[in-house]
């Protein structure tokens, strides 16, 4: 095992460069029953984090707690410096969080178009300057901007909902499992575009049951069981360790 593969991760310690910090969060949907237990995680300015485990393990859990959509009732989540703990959605949206869920994650009666219009509703006259960059990084979506999104693949309906969440320029974008539902080859595709975001310059972290794949684009990685950092380390790190093969990447994704 690596030194710097270790169980269980400590908390992380405030920096002035990371992005987004989850500092000891303990959080869950019902009274009394935690799905995270004490997790952290930081992610430095232009990091692409990635976090796997096994299912049940925490990990959508994970960004749904940044993203203020479960209570969280110990730790906090700070945001460039900022406790950004428990803020609605709207707000975090405001500061700079995009997040992408993994289903119902576009308006399928709308247009590509208008679609990246309700990504930048709080600051509409950034929509053309900000659909420039999203079809620069996206060039298919600009030539179909009028097409209905629910006539689009699985594939291209993440590409407008990953575009839609990059309209307010976000400082940290939550993607929760981008390559579910792809066929092999759409997956690859999947992963090639968050490298692509990650490498324009957005701080990314990204839940994925594809662990192997995630891991060898990954910056760092996370890994979580029951609810808690089981590893981290760099991807490379965790695609090679031992402990983390033989507990987790034997059955998380080829």
């Amino acid at each position: 095992m690596s030194d710097t593969a270790q169980a269980p991760a400590p908390a992380p310690t405030p920096t002035a460069q990371n992005v987004i910090e989850v500092r000891s969060v303990t959080a869950g949907y019902l009274p009394g029953v935690n799905i995270l237990n004490g997790a952290s995680l930081t992610a430095a300015k232009g990091e692409l984090i990635g976090i796997i485990g096994p299912n049940g393990a925490g990990k959508s859990t994970m960004l749904k707690a940044i993203f203020g959509q479960v209570k969280i009732r110990e730790g906090s989540v700070v945001l460039n410096g900022e406790d950004i703990t428990g803020l609605r959605a709207n707000k975090l949206v405001a500061k700079g969080v995009g997040f992408v869920p993994q289903t119902n994650n576009v308006f399928p009666s709308l247009t590509i178009a208008e679609n990246l219009q309700m990504g930048a509703y709080q600051r509409p006259k950034i929509y053309a300057e900000r659909v420039d960059f999203i079809t620069s990084v996206f060039p298919d979506l600009g030539k179909r901007l009028q097409q209905r999104a629910g006539s689009l693949s699985g594939g291209e309906r993440q590409m407008v909902a990953m575009g839609r969440a990059l309209m307010m320029d976000p400082h940290v974008l939550l993607l929760d499992e981008p390559s579910a539902g792809l066929s092999p080859s759409r997956q690859d595709e999947a992963f090639l575009r968050v490298s692509e975001i990650n490498k324009a310059g957005v701080t990314t972290v990204m839940v994925e049951q594809n662990a192997r794949r995630c891991l060898q684009i990954c910056d760092r990685g996370y890994v979580l069981d029951q609810g808690r950092d089981a590893y981290t380390g760099t991807g490379r790190e965790l695609l090679n360790d031992p402990n983390v093969i033989g507990l987790y990447l034997g059955t998380l994704g080829a």
